[in-house]
């Protein structure tokens, strides 16, 4: 009788996919809002308050520096999450995207 010392290498890749899996949910996501010719930066900073219930010192900062450097990341979470409040920020008529935390905008 032989018995197997290393797991087959189906059983690996199984295991390897799942731990991918794993690891991309827990990555967090960034929500990304993005300067746009259209809307006011008070109505900018309105939205931040009135969706997220950031103070006005916080959503005030978050849309200067949308304005000044062209995009701020301005919530943070599970990529469901994030996906739900760029719909919400389309509805508001924000141009707003979704990133990987930690990657370069």
């Amino acid at each position: 009788m032989s018995v197997a010392t290393e797991p087959s290498q189906e059983v690996s890749d199984e295991t390897s996919l799942g731990e991918q899996e794993r690891t991309s949910r827990q990555t967090p996501w960034n929500l990304v809002v993005w300067n746009d010719p259209v809307n006011l930066m008070s109505y900018v900073s309105y939205v931040f308050q009135s969706y997220f219930g950031y103070s006005e010192s916080k959503a005030d900062a978050l849309m200067m520096q949308v304005h000044t450097e062209g995009r701020s990341v301005v919530a943070q979470g599970s990529r469901e999450s994030i996906e739900q409040h760029v719909v919400a920020m389309h509805t508001f008529g924000l141009w707003a995207t979704i990133e990987r935390s930690g990657e370069d905008g």
